[in-house]
């Protein structure tokens, strides 16, 4: 089954919490701190796979989910950081934010990772916290959470050269013609169900991707029919060859055939309109109207395009063809890349590492922030010296003035994730 849309969810493991503990040295009564640090998430990698075709796989497993890192340890012992999951898709991939619909990423580079959720970085253990007063810190970091978020794939093939017309104008037969593919060839209407990609071979070093984008049809932008399913498989092309029925056998007009899929093209993508394409004539061997057939070569000529009159069936004209369209893509810029339209880092992480938000709802006061959800997190409100820590903290950074200008009173109550305590000043 061919599937090139699927929605997953990611997301990049937790970092370890810091440790607390302290020495236990025979003769030493007091050993000071020596709590270790908490290990590093591990991140969600993509990975270009050359030999995946489809995003099937991502039909049945929706959510992938990296390990988290180890709590830190006694005697200054790092917790072993979580493995990275590595996620393979299909050569020209495209990755969009579900909540903006913006891309993050064109995963059509192989060889190359890409980092789609980060990891969160472990905690400090108390051996951190240490300073002349304040020698036995019973309080330490906890780990920072990963990045999570909902994401689209959508696999957009990476063809030279599209395919493009009506149902039964003998697309899948050029392909076959002229390429090692073997798409499954009759004569009825959407015998083709998916995309087919070839090689064509021309000698001498020459060759393109070709592909056969499944029968448009008139309202296919709107979701009529198949064509709707795969015009996004168009959007990386750089030519068009687009196949016309001349030989009128079912009674169909090539003119106004070629203005309606011209229009769903436009309508889909507004950067389809000045794609170059080149109009292959096919089914010449069988024409049962010749004035209908001049009268397209004449109307075609008219509007400045090449018509290349072929039989797909007999091979004719088509070599000239392939020979034309290689000679075309030798003077066109390489196939397109999309360029992200959205910095993961700065949607979702605070770079200075200090940021923070807060928001009223009712009578409480929520504060977001990744540094400060990991410092309330880590508050022993059992020590004085984890107390007084996490209020210097509130203070020096802001928080405190912040919800003193936003009108809060003393007794009400603050959230900072799952902590919740009175706001005393």
């Amino acid at each position: 089954m061919f599937i090139d849309k699927a929605k997953i969810f990611i997301k990049a493991g937790k970092g370890g919490n810091g440790a607390i503990s302290f020495r236990r040295e025979k003769y030493i009564a007091a050993g000071g701190p020596d709590g270790g640090d908490g290990g590093r998430g591990g991140n969600v990698v993509f990975r270009v796979e050359l030999g995946m075709t489809t995003l099937m796989d991502f039909k049945y497993k929706r959510k992938y989910t990296a390990q988290n890192g180890e709590d830190g340890m006694r005697r200054r012992r790092k917790g072993k950081s979580g493995e990275d999951i590595i996620i393979k898709v299909p050569q020209g991939t495209v990755v969009r934010d579900a909540k903006t619909n913006r891309i993050i990423a064109d995963l059509s580079t192989p060889g190359k990772d890409y980092v789609l959720a980060k990891s969160g970085n472990g905690g400090w253990g108390n051996d951190h916290f240490a300073t002349a007063v304040r020698q036995t810190p019973n309080f330490a970091k906890n780990g920072q959470p990963g990045d999570e978020r909902e994401i689209i794939l959508e696999l957009k093939l990476l063809a030279d050269v599209g395919l493009v017309g009506f149902p039964n104008v003998g697309k899948s037969t050029i392909l076959a013609r002229t390429t090692k593919a073997d798409p499954k060839i009759a004569n009825y209407h959407f015998t083709t169900l998916q995309p087919n990609l070839g090689v064509v071979d021309l000698g001498e070093h020459r060759s393109f991707v070709l592909a056969d984008i499944p029968g448009i049809i008139e309202g296919a932008s709107e979701g009529v029919g198949l064509g709707h399913e795969f015009l996004r498989h168009i959007e990386r092309t750089r030519i068009l060859i687009h196949v016309v029925d001349v030989s009128s056998v079912e009674g169909r007009n090539p003119i106004e055939d070629f203005d309606i899929i011209n229009s769903e093209l436009s309508k889909y993508d507004m950067s389809l309109e000045e794609r170059p394409q080149i109009v292959a004539a096919n089914k010449t061997d069988i024409i049962q109207d010749e004035a209908v057939y001049n009268e397209f070569l004449e109307e075609m000529k008219k509007r400045g395009y090449e018509v290349f009159p072929i039989s797909a069936a007999t091979s004719q004209g088509v070599e000239q063809l392939m020979l034309k369209v290689y000679g075309e893509l030798s003077q066109l810029p390489p196939i397109q890349i999309f360029e992200p339209e959205m910095d993961i880092e700065e949607d979702e992480r605070d770079t200075s590492g200090e940021g923070f938000t807060i928001r009223r709802e009712n009578e409480y006061f929520i504060v977001e922030g990744s540094w400060i959800e990991a410092i309330g997190g880590s508050v022993n409100f059992s020590d004085n010296e984890s107390l007084a820590y996490f209020q210097r903290a509130l203070l020096n950074r802001g928080v405190i003035e912040e919800l003193i200008n936003m009108g809060i009173r003393e007794g009400q109550i603050v959230k900072i994730g799952d902590l919740e305590f009175e706001f005393v000043y």
